[in-house]
């Protein structure tokens, strides 16, 4: 005779930290996954309740109280569905990264992570102890098997689980996104149900939260390693999965799934970065200096998808530098787009420093000081009218330019959100071609242009870089695989242009630290996933 158990993943965009607003969502999500879909369980993500992750929250003992409140109030609430809810759990041995399986106002089960990763952006080790005991529970009087995230990257917990008669594997997850991440956590998932037999439901957040994005990606995997059911990326949804048990196996339901491209997937990262960080941060709406050229371009295209046309703005701030197709190209974006846009010229204040600092600089040959003035000029603008309207400033550098220290401190580094900060050059154009394909808003002309700042007569970004077709391969040996000066030059590249980029790389390390937060898409992402120190004598790269 069979058994039969419907399992709902609740695929949620919670907030850190929003303790309330978390349990109303989880309260929502049961009601409909008991009452609409008749599910026997429904699966929150890791730390659910807090959100992920809640850092130096956790040390604060009104974060814990109010965490334990929110858990006992769902606990009292929700009834005739057995809950997997994330919470922080303290013991007298200290801070647990836990899971509760609640069922009828009754905590029928708690586990506690096994293992906690502790490099890149994670630093569970600094909040939490690991727990030590596997988590096997009978659901209906079927055998089912907790471990939250990292623990599947290990074999031990799964196995622990399939050792007690687990039938299935149930995985709250906070697993953010990076480029190649979903094909990893495919293998992982594949490996572990493969070796258990055991399926494994895979539960994991949704949503931006400061630098991190997590997309989603939620699925099911049978015993035999095959995905059955995916929930799909940066949504927000409820997913119904219907399992059935002989004695001699478990049968998953299975509805087939398109992978989206990588483009694709990193266009939606970056548009769900931006929505989730104006909107959680309170920010009406967001402002964005306009250049004509394609970082501005697909900055601008990025914000409308995530805010809405009508709270985005777009500030055109030309100089004597800026070429008339430049304007032309940016008012045609901002036209194509359906935003707002104001033209601000930057000649007077450019000019009044130049007057009050001539008597310093004197009659020296203009050089990347004058540059850097005009780029102050602008943040100076987009500050006063962020300041006036409450919205926030969005910058438009990207990762190679960051990488290199070709952008300027104080001017166009300057906003609360970067969101290229992650994107190499060459990435920045295949987003563009890629946005186009839906719906050809940049103009053509912005895409085919030789890039420039436009801080000089005739510049070009080539006159002080590599190519961008050389430039970020080397960033990407350097930076994403810490591969040295001997190991990339043996891939063919020029050694001068490399020690030269190599060299860029170390000695703006402090123009970094002050740069806005941005949206992370890979695993070595300047921020907290690249931790070098800026005061350093160490040479030997």
């Amino acid at each position: 005779m069979s058994k039969k158990l419907r399992v709902v993943i609740a695929q949620l965009n919670l907030i850190v930290g929003d303790i309330s607003g978390n349990l109303a969502k989880h309260i929502q999500a049961a009601t409909t996954a008991r009452d609409t879909f008749q599910a026997d369980i429904i699966v929150f993500p890791e730390l659910s309740i807090t959100g992920y992750p809640p850092e130096d929250l956790l040390l604060r003992k009104s974060f814990i109280e109010a965490s334990n409140q929110a858990v006992a109030t769902y606990q009292a609430t929700i009834k005739n569905i057995y809950s997997i809810v994330g919470h922080p759990h303290a013991t007298s041995q200290g801070l647990f990264n836990s899971c509760s399986l609640i069922f009828n106002d009754t905590i029928v089960a708690r586990y506690a992570k096994q293992y906690l990763p502790n490099y890149g952006v994670f630093d569970e080790d600094r909040y939490f102890v690991p727990g030590t005991s596997n988590g096997v529970i009978e659901i209906h009087g079927i055998p089912v098997g907790i471990t939250i995230c990292e623990d599947l990257w290990f074999p031990t917990p799964a196995q622990q689980a399939a050792n007690q008669g687990a039938r299935i594997i149930l995985s709250p997850n906070a697993s953010p996104f990076e480029v190649d991440k979903q094909l990893q956590r495919e293998e992982i998932l594949v490996k572990r149900a493969k070796a258990t037999r055991v399926p494994i439901v895979y539960a994991n957040l949704v949503g931006g939260q400061d630098d991190l994005v997590f997309d989603g990606g939620s699925m099911v995997i049978d015993a035999e390693g095959k995905v059955c059911q995916h929930a799909g990326f940066f949504n927000e949804t409820l997913l119904p999965v219907d399992f059935e048990m002989t004695n001699a196996e478990t049968h998953v339901q299975q509805t087939e799934f398109v992978l989206p491209s990588e483009e694709e997937k990193i266009y939606q990262c970056l548009v769900m970065g931006v929505r989730d960080y104006v909107r959680k941060n309170h920010f009406s709406g967001a402002l964005i200096g306009v250049s004509g050229g394609i970082d501005s371009a697909l900055t601008l295209a990025i914000a409308v998808d995530a805010l809405g046309k009508d709270n985005v703005e777009a500030v055109l701030m030309p100089s004597r530098f800026t070429a008339n197709i430049s304007n032309d190209d940016a008012i045609t974006l901002a036209n194509n787009l359906g935003v707002k846009h104001e033209t601000i010229s930057i000649e007077e204040s450019f000019g009044s420093f130049l007057s009050t600092l001539k008597p310093v600089l004197g009659n020296k040959k203009p050089g990347v000081t004058e540059e850097n003035i005009q780029s102050r000029c602008r943040c100076i603008i987009l500050m006063a009218l962020s300041n006036q309207r409450g919205w926030i400033v969005l910058s438009t550098g990207n990762r190679s330019e960051l990488a290199v220290g070709y952008c300027t401190l104080y001017g166009d580094m300057s906003g609360g959100f970067a969101v290229l900060k992650d994107v190499p050059k060459t990435l920045v154009y295949r987003l563009a071609e890629y946005r186009n394909s839906i719906h050809a808003d940049i103009p053509q002309r912005t895409i085919e242009r030789p890039p420039t700042a436009e801080l000089a007569f005739d510049q070009k970004d080539e006159d002080s870089l590599p190519p961008y077709s050389v430039l970020d391969p080397i960033l990407e040996f350097y930076l994403n695989y810490a591969e040295s000066l001997e190991e990339i030059v043996a891939r063919g590249f020029d050694r001068d242009v490399v020690k030269r980029v190599i060299r860029l790389v170390n000695i703006n390390e402090y123009k970094r630290r002050q740069g806005a937060v941005g949206v992370r898409i890979n695993h070595t992402a300047f921020g907290k996933d690249r931790r070098y120190p800026i005061t350093s004598g160490f040479d030997k790269f």
